[in-house]
């Protein structure tokens, strides 16, 4: 609880707490110290009466016997309480604001470092987003939806994602990657246009059914487009020509004691062919992707270029099983 308010406390507001709050203890400790000296009591006892006085509880087992005693519990109550009033209000209307922020869609903040830029809203996109957020990725989100059915995790721009104005206020020329969804694959080709003119280097996949629209967009430079339907169907339709590919592939993709990453081919791999590399490298190297084209290299041996990455499962470390997994690997 402590942990998740002082997450939503500001730094502002973070060291006026820590100001009263020190204020408030010290306070404490002053009236116990006097009390006791005042009525010949154990300091033990003083501070007891000290934080049943600050805390308004006043059990009324210990009380002052004299005008001194009463004048530091008159100074106890006058200064303690009202600081931790305070300490209590900011805290609680942070809180409140930081929810009214939330309902808002009033959180314009983009996480600095590495993210990854989800743009549209489909029915796949709240598993997406799920995944993400488990795996301790830092997600932005540009949709028009209740703020209230997006994990607090998830960084919402909320809005049009078919508007330059909207998907501007996301940054995406400093997201790492980005997914095109939407409801309609018209909504997608519109964002996909949108983004390719604010971040033309940002590596992209869209989310489209329509053949048509994905050679428009394959032709409009987006290195990905995924058919979630035809994945789908293909992969079940593998599973009963081969009853455990579905099995591999969940292995693959859902097992914690290792990762699925893609990593840039090093120096000692380039110039060789995919074979040599494979056996020589710790790990299962599933393929290569070349100028944003993977290919598993059963075929043929492609020899491996400068820039050319590698698609490899690893083993998990020990210490990281039940932990996060970093999808993406090493980008």
């Amino acid at each position: 609880m402590i942990s998740i308010l002082v997450r939503l406390i500001g730094p502002h507001h973070r060291k006026h707490i820590a100001i009263l709050l020190a204020s408030a203890v010290a306070c404490v400790f002053a009236g116990a110290a006097a009390f006791a000296a005042t009525q010949q009591l154990p300091f033990t006892s003083g501070l007891y009466w000290a934080i049943t006085t600050a805390t308004t509880v006043g059990y009324g087992d210990v009380t002052p016997h004299n005008g001194a005693g009463r004048v530091i519990a008159n100074l106890v109550m006058l200064t303690t309480i009202p600081l931790l009033a305070s300490v209590f209000a900011l805290v609680t209307g942070e809180a409140a604001a930081a929810g009214v922020r939330r309902i808002l869609a009033m959180r314009s903040h983009i996480p600095e470092g590495r993210f990854r830029l989800v743009i549209g809203m489909s029915d796949t996109v709240p598993a997406i987003l799920a995944e993400l957020v488990s795996a301790g990725v830092a997600v932005v989100l540009v949709a028009d939806v209740d703020p209230i059915t997006i994990p607090p995790e998830v960084h919402l721009v909320r809005g049009d994602p078919t508007d330059e104005k909207v998907l501007r206020s996301a940054k995406p020329e400093a997201a790492e990657q980005a997914l095109i969804t939407g409801p309609s694959d018209g909504d997608v080709l519109v964002s996909s246009v949108l983004v390719r003119k604010l971040a033309p280097n940002l590596e992209t996949a869209a989310l489209v059914s329509s053949p048509s629209v994905r050679e428009a967009l394959t032709d409009l430079g987006i290195h990905q487009t995924i058919s979630a339907h035809a994945m789908i169907a293909s992969a079940l339709a593998k599973s009963l020509e081969t009853p455990h590919a579905w099995n591999m592939l969940a292995e693959l993709v859902g097992s914690n004691q290792h990762r699925l990453t893609e990593v840039e081919a090093d120096t000692a791999a380039v110039g060789r062919p995919l074979s040599a590399v494979r056996g020589d490298r710790d790990g299962l190297v599933l393929g290569l992707v070349h100028e944003g084209n993977f290919t598993l290299g059963l075929g043929e041996d492609p020899v491996v270029r400068a820039g050319d990455r590698l698609l490899v499962t690893e083993q998990e470390p020990a210490h990281a099983r039940g932990g996060h997994r970093q999808p993406g690997g090493d980008r």
